[in-house]
């Protein structure tokens, strides 16, 4: 009781501080988030085309995918639904997406960021979601969440987990996508929505500095370190709040445990959960720990902030290398064991913990907990991870760029 007692008042003190950095490193900066020293070189590094994906916004739809630049295509669903409508109420941190690009790529979801309402500082989005999500039950869930709208989603018949939702086509946040014209591809323009027979091209592009890992040490002031390939390590922020408990996050009943169930500009949501149970935790941007929508997460166990290592530099919401153009959500339940294990070994992102009393990497802790939403957290969830040191997020082998 009393260690619980103790890590709510050092939230309370960190939420403080994030305040109080947040207004000195204003007056000093003339934006609140951005990248950071440690992380500049990140924001325009070269990148290659690893595949693309190509999306009939039409009943019926072909949606395929192509390894060699659009010279050939590989089925990989349908579009039950098309869409005609975007959504001006996306989630806070859509407003941090490029435009014309994948503002969230989850198991669950695709959301793609089109323009800005000003009015109520939002992103103005369209979704593409999984067969699962076409059900009438799942569709009154969206309703009540106010970063889905049932009538700007393009449903398909692929399912959740797998394809473009977390499988080995799965898109890297930040891509462009683009509309297939008799004149080429074209950016999505301003005030758009989408149109039935469009067809969308994203082309998943792949930073080439791509690092091995990126690891975080779990505790007040704690490195984020990223690891090359060669093993060699840089610093490139701090932990500013660990994360300490696991909680009910939507979609992770769609991927096994330490699988990345999303990534979007504000977010990285990791599954603590085995396939079909509930349960995982968040690591988010300073700044996002401030939003509205975000208020349990200063005070609550189950998010894990970080930041910059200096405070006075902005915050990194839509910011690579952990909130755009790195990270997918991605992974074959049969990879180890398919003749084709080189391929897939190349989509598979996986995360591991260390331990106080080991210096060898675990697999992540298994937890579930009830998908009621009305139900109480157990006392056990707030502490589950306490235990945990370092979190590691393992990173695909870097493949070669189509026409290499």
């Amino acid at each position: 009781m009393m260690k619980r007692v103790i890590f709510l008042l050092s939230c309370l003190l960190i939420a403080v501080v994030l305040r109080a950095d947040n207004v000195a490193a204003m007056e000093k900066q003339t934006r609140s988030h951005g990248p950071s020293p440690e992380v500049e070189a990140q924001q325009n590094t070269p990148k290659v085309e690893i595949y693309r994906l190509r999306i009939v916004n039409d009943a019926s739809g072909p949606i395929t995918g192509s390894r060699d630049g659009g010279q050939t295509w590989t089925p990989i669903g349908r579009v039950l639904t098309y869409t005609t409508k975007v959504t001006n109420q996306g989630y806070t941190a859509s407003k941090w997406a490029p435009m014309s690009a994948i503002a969230a790529t989850a198991v669950n979801a695709i959301h793609v960021r089109t323009g800005y309402n000003a009015k109520d500082d939002k992103g103005v989005v369209f979704s593409i979601l999984p067969l699962e999500m076409s059900s009438e039950t799942f569709r009154k869930v969206q309703e009540t969440q106010s970063f889905m709208s049932p009538d700007s989603s393009i449903y398909t018949d692929i399912p959740a987990g797998t394809g473009l939702f977390g499988g080995d086509w799965s898109p890297i946040l930040g891509n462009p996508i683009a509309l297939e014209t008799a004149d080429g591809l074209q950016a999505l323009p301003a005030g758009y929505a989408p149109k039935q027979g469009d067809v969308f091209i994203v082309r998943v592009l792949q930073p080439v500095d791509t690092p091995h890992a990126f690891i975080f040490e779990n505790r007040f002031g704690g490195y984020i370190i990223e690891e090359a390939w060669d093993g060699s390590q840089k610093v490139i922020g701090q932990v500013l709040k660990p994360v300490q408990g696991v909680g009910r996050f939507s979609g992770t009943a769609f991927c096994d445990t330490g699988r990345l169930r999303a990534n979007h500009n504000g977010v990285i949501d990791i599954s603590t959960s085995k396939m079909g149970d509930t349960g995982g935790f968040q690591i988010i941007p300073r700044e996002h720990a401030m939003s509205p929508e975000m208020t349990r997460a200063r005070t609550m166990t189950q998010w894990m902030v970080v930041g910059p290592l200096n405070a006075l530099d902005p915050s990194w919401e839509g910011v690579a290398p952990l909130f755009r153009d790195y990270l997918r959500p991605s992974y074959g339940a049969d990879d180890w064991s398919s003749p084709d294990w080189l391929r897939l070994a190349t989509s598979r992102v996986q995360v591991d913990v260390k331990y106080a009393d080991s210096k060898d990497w675990q697999p992540m802790p298994a937890f579930k907990l009830d998908p009621d939403l009305n139900k109480p957290f157990p006392d056990w969830a707030n502490t589950a991870l306490e235990k945990v040191t370092v979190i590691r997020i393992v990173l695909p082998v870097p493949v070669k760029g189509v026409g290499e």
